[in-house]
């Protein structure tokens, strides 16, 4: 793989040199964006694991080209780390055991990480042997003569419908030993993936309870129609009702879940890198703007297509690249506003650089009046729509609507809210504690079908896998366009007379300050 991804990067870098205009500043900056991708999401990165050296080396490699870039350290004791401590807890792949043991002798094991995961918590049993009950859409309603068992439910992420959280909590109250969610195919928007990397959860290594429950496991809709079909059901047509919002009959399972694994603790210590280039107006020195990406990926995990390492490329390299790159284009020159940039740890797992930022800004870096923030824009087809979360929020739409439609850009507010993206990144600690932020998607209409190709493509053999990885085709034009609107962006935010204000009916404005 390691000369596959070579031979890539190679021909991409030289299709950057001979589409350039000689002298061209657009292009060069392009062909300097690229490299600093390819160093960041290279094998030598191991996938920037939080935690990990691999993430370590990223690190200090972004630390070092912010300071070439002229930028302020604005960690800890001077310099450009934010040190956080955390507790891992991963379930190994070795010496863990899924199967289903039929009432009639039969066994159909289940591939742990393929076809069956399960997320650690503190204090949960390690070993699971119990009936197993279907129970649709598993609302609390459903929940009738569970106790004692592995309640199996329908996977749904549709609005108006159980939420995970409300399905653990029916299944709680109700007795159950495990909640299993089956996988919804019906939501293509963003369709199951397997395998799992692994199986870990990481915590902030403080005093806060450790999250505890019984235990939340996964199944592959495979696996589910197989267990259903036994058990003198028809799972594929269960699976489809359930995908169209529909009522699923609820049945008792003729087998037994039987389940082992161990868990396994660890310290991690890994480090969010901060810079400040600070501003010009004296008056505004305590207004900064926060740019932000993560630069954690999920490191070596569970082997895809014969290759275990996920670099990350886009998810979210290339777009720590993108600061570095404007850093660089503002050699040292700044806006009205300060300008913080910070490349965060543990977004994958779970937002934990930002909320610890959120949380604990520095004195260099103290809490910002606007956050805009990147994370897998993935330009695999032309920058004609640009889906912005959080769009009508604050002020901050109107600034992306006066910048891009004049790029020919469509400004569009999501329009798949069931996928909860607005909650899944690291812009969302900062709207928690009544920041006005954004952040961004390439979109595009579902009659273009070269776009819809490039976007099912992704989701289905890339996000979250190996193959998210220089070998990714992208639209350079269309990151250059970007590029112009995000840094466009980023001036007209730094030098606006007034800081961004919330709209009157944001359901995230904060209440009782002076934002009211």
């Amino acid at each position: 793989m390691k000369i596959l991804r070579g031979i890539v990067a190679a021909s991409l870098t030289f299709a950057l040199a001979a589409c350039a205009t000689p002298g061209s500043k657009s292009d060069a900056q392009m062909s300097a964006w690229w490299d600093t991708t390819r160093a960041l999401s290279g094998d030598e990165m191991e996938g920037r694991d939080t935690g990990s050296a691999g993430y370590d080396r990223a690190a200090a490699y972004t630390a070092r080209r912010f300071q070439q870039a002229g930028l302020v350290p604005a960690g800890e004791d001077g310099g450009y780390y934010q040190s956080i401590s955390l507790d891992e807890l991963e379930i190994g792949s070795e010496g863990s055991s899924f199967s289903v043991n039929f009432d009639n002798g039969g066994s159909r094991p289940l591939q742990f990480l393929h076809e069956i995961a399960l997320t650690p918590t503190w204090g949960m049993v390690e070993r699971i042997d119990a009936a197993m009950v279907f129970r649709g859409a598993c609302a609390a309603a459903d929940m009738t003569e569970v106790r004692g068992t592995v309640v199996l439910c329908f996977g749904t992420r549709r609005a108006g419908q159980p939420t995970m959280m409300e399905q653990m909590q029916a299944a709680t109250a109700a007795g159950a030993v495990a909640i299993v969610r089956v996988d919804d195919m019906a939501f293509t928007v963003e369709p199951p993936r397997w395998p799992m990397a692994y199986a870990r959860s990481v915590v902030f290594a403080d005093q806060s309870p450790r999250p505890s429950s019984i235990p939340s496991i996964r199944l592959a809709a495979p696996a589910f129609v197989e267990i259903a079909d036994a058990s003198g059901q028809d799972g594929a047509e269960i699976l489809a009702r359930g995908g169209r919002g529909e009522s699923m009959a609820s049945f008792d399972v003729p087998a037994r879940l039987v389940a082992s694994y161990a868990t396994q603790e660890r310290r991690l210590s890994s480090s969010n890198v901060l810079a400040v280039l600070p501003g010009t107006d004296p008056a505004l020195a305590g207004e900064p703007v926060l740019l932000i990406a993560h630069l954690d990926g999920y490191g070596y995990g569970t082997p895809v297509n014969g290759d275990d390492l996920y670099n990350g490329t886009f998810d979210d390299a290339a777009y720590v690249a993108t600061l570095i790159t404007l850093a660089d284009a503002l050699g040292g020159r700044g806006y009205r506003r300060p300008l913080i940039f910070a490349a965060v740890t543990g977004e994958e797992k779970g937002l934990l650089g930002s909320r610890w930022l959120a949380a604990h800004p520095t004195a260099a870096a103290p809490t910002p009046v606007a956050v805009l923030n990147l994370d897998q824009l993935r330009p695999l087809y032309p920058l004609k729509i640009l889906t912005t979360l959080a769009l009508e929020d604050s002020t901050l739409g109107q600034t992306v609507r006066d910048i891009a439609e004049p790029m020919g850009i469509v400004v569009r507010a999501d329009l798949e809210p069931e996928r909860n993206l607005l909650r899944r990144t690291d812009h969302w600690p900062f709207m928690q504690i009544g920041i006005p932020a954004l952040s961004f998607l390439f979109g595009f209409d579902a009659s273009d079908e070269q776009a819809a190709a490039a976007y099912r493509d992704w989701y289905e053999n890339r996000y979250h896998k190996p193959q998210d990885d220089l070998s990714t085709p992208i639209d350079l034009q269309a990151q250059a366009d970007f590029h112009r609107f995000y840094f466009a962006l980023v001036e007209a935010v730094a030098n606006a007379e007034s800081r961004p204000q919330w709209s009157p009916d944001s359901p995230h404005r904060p209440r009782g300050n002076q934002s009211d």
